[in-house]
């Protein structure tokens, strides 16, 4: 190629990048990992003075927003309900560990309501003290089912939380707390309303699906589906355990299980890998996305896991592509 093509292939080049990326663009990346376990192998690492986030405080910190699901009451209150097999409570000094990793944590999970109400409310106490804002419950319905609202880089993106795992009775109501239930019409009319609201870009983070189970039911394919076909621009899951793959519906990006992040008694592969997952966003929707492998170690602590290949892709995929883990 001579110097006047290649100059010209430039400029071409620079023109394309123009058309694509206009003036004062500007994108965010948005962090998800799934579930946060930390009584058991975790609290008791804390108490030793370790950090079962350590491994992975670089990637969680690389994002404008991360966010994960805490799968446990932090609280000092209560009593463990007779009828659940597996009851989680937190001590209070995990608290602190939180705080620089995460932004917001959902508590819409079949775990935030283990040891009651005061419990419950004594752990979003803690989260707002470390300045964690939490999705998916609050002190009544209307507060449960609010959006998180995240501004950043000139966008308004709102995030939503939902539980379908019982009990149905860790569920907020009118004048009492809990979380946000995951029924269909009430869905549909929070991502309706958040988008009414000035939401440039509506994620629901869902708790959902068969424990162990390493495909998405078609329950919840359906739901991914019909939040789509609301208006959500990205599907987020969580709930089984174990990753459950990726897909696109109408160019919209589904994750439907991100598995275990920190977790422990947990004994083969599937039930100690989870997914952290980053979503790189502006104003027309999702331009890349990556998930990078974590392992479990016997404390339930993730650790990275270079060398995996695992699910990825970029605006105008039709089919779920894969990346290799960097070290």
């Amino acid at each position: 190629m001579s110097r006047g093509s290649r100059v010209l292939a430039l400029l071409a080049l620079a023109f394309g990048l123009a058309l694509a990326a206009p003036a004062g663009a500007e994108s965010v990346r948005l962090v998800f990992v799934g579930d946060v376990m930390l009584d058991d192998g975790p609290g008791r690492l804390i108490s030793r003075g370790g950090d079962p986030l350590a491994a992975f405080a670089a990637q969680l910190q690389d994002a404008d927003y991360t966010i994960g699901n805490l799968e446990c009451p932090i609280a000092t209150q209560g009593q463990a309900l007779d009828s659940k097999i597996y009851s989680f409570r937190a001590d209070p000094r995990v608290a602190p560990l939180l705080k620089g990793r995460f932004d917001a944590l959902a508590v819409a999970n079949n775990h935030s309501g283990d040891y009651g109400q005061q419990a419950f409310l004594e752990t979003l106490g803690h989260l707002s003290g470390q300045g964690i804002a939490a999705l998916g419950g609050g002190h009544n319905l209307e507060e449960a089912h609010r959006p998180l609202w995240i501004a950043r880089g000139g966008l308004r993106i709102a995030v939503l939380a939902y539980n379908e795992f019982k009990p149905r009775s860790f569920e907020a109501g009118a004048d009492w707390p809990g979380i946000a239930w995951s029924e269909d019409s009430q869905v549909v009319a929070d991502i309706r309303a958040a988008r009414a609201a000035g939401a440039d870009l509506v994620i629901p983070f869902m708790h959902w699906g068969w424990e162990r189970e390493e495909q998405p039911s078609e329950r919840q394919r359906q739901l991914a589906r019909t939040m789509i076909d609301a208006g959500a621009d990205v599907v987020v899951g969580g709930h089984p355990h174990v990753t459950q793959g990726a897909e696109y519906y109408r160019g919209k990006l589904i994750v439907y299980s991100l598995g275990n992040f920190v977790f422990d008694g947990f004994d083969n592969a599937a039930t100690r890998t989870g997914w952290l997952l980053r979503l790189t966003l502006d104003k027309s929707g999702l331009l890349a996305w990556e998930t990078l492998a974590a392992h479990m170690d016997e404390d339930g602590s993730p650790q990275p896991r270079a060398g995996v290949a695992t699910p990825c892709g970029r605006a105008g995929d039709s089919v779920v592509g894969e990346c290799v883990n960097k070290p």
